[in-house]
């Protein structure tokens, strides 16, 4: 339980601060004048997130990577996993900057919502875009620190990032009157303050670290195969992820400004449930890749019946804080009376998400930890065109309960495909 707790504690409280500050952005937008801005928020926040999140691969299959050189006591393979991470993650963010317009247009077309929705989103967007470095390099080093078993460095840049970024919205918004534009520019400020955290205590732990930087796999691309071999899996899992929630955020697009907003409020409790719960499944990666790098299967095994254990009695405390506090957090979030109400007719759908989830995201954590990233894939890519959509179809005459059911649907079928595919494993 030490050991789970070591790392899951401070990656609870640094995750907790990222949906912590969704709820600060949605709150800032939803007291302004008009729901196109809370609505244009949520548009430039999903294409954002759809290319920051889709790089997430950075960070998933940096742990895995850097926890098994750490069983494994390979101290230049850790400056390898750093390294390749850092270059392959700073190459991405330029070609994000360079095709930023094309982007834009298309990522625009496909979410929809009203003219005014839309230019308030495209101003957020052009941005937003230009924290893109700083974002990606932070995915490498907060999975490189959590391979290394050392989740207080992730805590503090976190921090960092999500503290500066909340002051900031109030300071350009609350105060100074800005709107989307000031939004944005806390974010870029922001990523790039952790960037220079995370910078300066690499450079600390490396010096603690005897050995040598492997040049040759560094700028040789064919030492590149495993990385990508790995990180090539996440990224298509991760793409089918965010697509589905992308797709969440059309559709309610579709259904008229409210529903919009009032999905972007209700976002925050899902956002706020995965990222409390994946403070746990950052320990199982940790715990699960150094057991892998010793070859132990016993600490293997336990170190997932611990991480699952605590997993659930979150899960538990979350359904019980929306249902008892669910109004409350929906009426901090915006004063508008029409989204309001809407939230409302749909909050149940959130209040039994955290149950419905928790397994998906502790066996990512494991399967993380295992480097497993093909059957991460698979279970994911089925999930969204085996159940998601079709959920949806037979459903969608439901309007917004159908699309939160589908994306349930999703949620469970996850969970089990993974929870399935480890069983096996397991007795093998």
């Amino acid at each position: 339980d030490r050991d789970v707790w070591r790392i899951a504690a401070p990656m609870i409280l640094s995750n907790i601060s990222v949906p912590l500050l969704g709820m600060v952005d949605t709150g800032v937008t939803g007291h302004l004048d008009s729901p196109a801005y809370l609505g244009a928020v949520a548009i430039g926040g999903t294409i954002v997130t759809l290319l920051y999140m889709g790089m997430n691969f950075l960070r998933m299959g940096t742990t895995g990577i850097a926890a098994q050189s750490y069983g494994a006591d390979d101290n230049d393979g850790l400056r390898a996993s750093l390294g390749q991470a850092l270059i392959v993650g700073l190459a991405i963010a330029l070609a994000i900057l360079v095709f930023q317009k094309p982007i834009a247009t298309l990522a625009l077309a496909l979410l929809g919502g009203d003219a005014e929705t839309q230019q308030h989103a495209s101003t957020y967007f052009f941005i937003r875009v230009w924290s893109a470095p700083g974002t990606l390099a932070n995915f490498a080093l907060v999975g490189w620190f959590l391979g290394l078993q050392n989740a207080r460095v992730p805590l503090l840049i976190f921090l960092t990032i999500n503290c500066t970024n909340i002051v900031l919205d109030l300071l350009f918004v609350v105060v100074l009157g800005m709107t989307v534009d000031g939004v944005a520019l806390a974010s870029v400020i922001a990523e790039y303050s952790g960037l220079a955290v995370g910078v300066t205590m690499a450079v600390a732990a490396l010096r603690k670290r005897a050995g040598h930087w492997p040049m040759a796999r560094l700028k040789n691309l064919s030492a590149y195969r495993a990385f990508f071999a790995i990180n090539a899996n996440l990224f298509l899992r991760t793409m089918a992820l965010l697509g589905t929630l992308a797709f969440v955020t059309a559709q309610g697009a579709r259904l008229g400004p409210t529903i919009l907003a009032a999905n972007a409020v209700l976002m925050n409790f899902q956002h706020l449930t995965s990222f409390g719960l994946d403070g746990l499944a950052h320990a199982a990666e940790a715990m699960v890749g150094r057991a892998v790098g010793q070859r132990n299967k016993a600490a293997l095994e336990h170190s997932v019946r611990l991480a699952l254990k605590w997993s659930l009695v979150f899960a538990a405390g979350f359904s019980v804080s929306y249902l008892v506090a669910g109004r409350l957090i929906v009426n901090l979030l915006t004063d508008l009376p029409d989204v309001r109400a809407t939230a409302m007719t749909y909050l149940p759908w959130l209040i039994a998400s955290p149950l419905i989830s928790v397994w998906c995201f502790l066996y990512d954590g494991v399967y993380v930890g295992m480097t497993r990233a093909r059957e991460m894939r698979n279970i994911m890519v089925f999930s969204t065109f085996g159940v998601f959509l079709p959920a949806w179809f037979l459903t969608q005459s439901f309007g917004n309960h159908g699309l939160w059911f589908a994306l349930m649907a999703f949620m469970a079928s996850r969970g089990i495909g993974m929870y399935l595919g480890y069983r096996r494993t397991a007795v093998s």
